[in-house]
Order: structure tokens, then sequence, then C-alpha cells
């Protein structure tokens, strides 16, 4: 039987760790769907649809075992919905764990069949995270290296440099 696992997150917007996290969660699972949070009051930078196109964009060079949705609402309906096994979630450091692990534990509660997996990324994306990308990015600072092509140029367009 086919292991269909979601990675669900605002992606606002994707990085390097995030593209690391789906690379690691393909070699893992059957089908991955990753989830894109249509959550307006965390008020995102980019849209759902520019977030979507993104994402498209920097993983159209992986295999196509995996989607790309947005959704809103308990993620564990999502789940149910795409009738996945697991959910797969980032873990850059322990302070990520706990807000974590209470998600994946009401998860459990609302579904028990449903798994979370903890990724980590690779060593050197474990300091990125989207809040920080913007913010940089915002001062007109490069953030080449730590983000996809695509949304280098989208930042500069929102930031354009000073």
């Amino acid at each position: 039987m086919a292991k269909r696992a979601v990675y669900p997150g605002m992606f606002d917007p994707i990085h390097n760790g995030h593209v690391d996290v789906i690379q690691r969660s393909l070699q893992i699972f059957d089908e991955l769907i990753v989830a894109v949070v249509a959550n307006p009051s965390k008020e995102p930078l980019f849209t759902v649809k520019e977030r979507l196109e993104m994402i498209d964009e920097a993983t159209g060079h992986l295999s196509s075992n995996f989607r790309i949705v947005a959704f809103d609402g308990l993620l564990i309906d999502l789940v149910a919905r795409e009738r996945a096994d697991c959910i797969v979630r980032g873990i850059r450091a322990v302070s990520d764990f706990e807000y974590e692990f209470q998600m994946a534990l009401m998860n459990r509660k609302l579904k028990s069949t449903v798994e979370t997996v903890f990724l980590m990324p690779h060593e050197k994306y474990t300091y990125i995270s989207s809040r920080l990308i913007k913010e940089v990015a915002s001062f007109g600072t490069s953030v080449a290296g730590l983000v996809p092509p695509i949304v280098e140029k989208r930042l500069g367009e929102k930031f354009p440099p000073k």
C-alpha cells in the first residue's frame, strides 16, 4: 500500500530548508502533498497564489510523486480528505519541537491513525526561517543561496534594493 504524507506550512516564502525537507520526504513516502496554509490572520507577504507558484517553480526539478495544494481549516481534515497516512514537519532546533510536539499530539487525538514524522533539514539550513528571510530581504540584502531563484526574484520585487 502506498504511503502518502502531507507537508503543511505557510511557505511565506519557501526557502531552501523547505526544499530540503521536501526532497527528504520524497525518499521516504510514495507520495507527498505540499499543503500551503491560506491563513490570512498571519498577514503573509505573499498571496496563496504566489506561494503556490513559487513552490511549483522551486520544486519543478523533483520527481513527479507530489502535489501542491492550498487549504484553510484544520490540517487533520485535509489529511483525511487526501487519505494521507502521515504529516511531515520540519524541525530546525529544539525550540521548534515543543510546539510541533503539541500539534502532533492534538492531531493524533483528532485522528489516531495519522502519524507525524519530524524531519531535520541539512544542517546548513537549520538557521533559515521564512521570517528571517523576509527580514533580511526587507533591508535590500541578498538572500541568494538561502532561497530558490524564483523566491529571490519575487522578494526583490517586494523589497527593491536600496
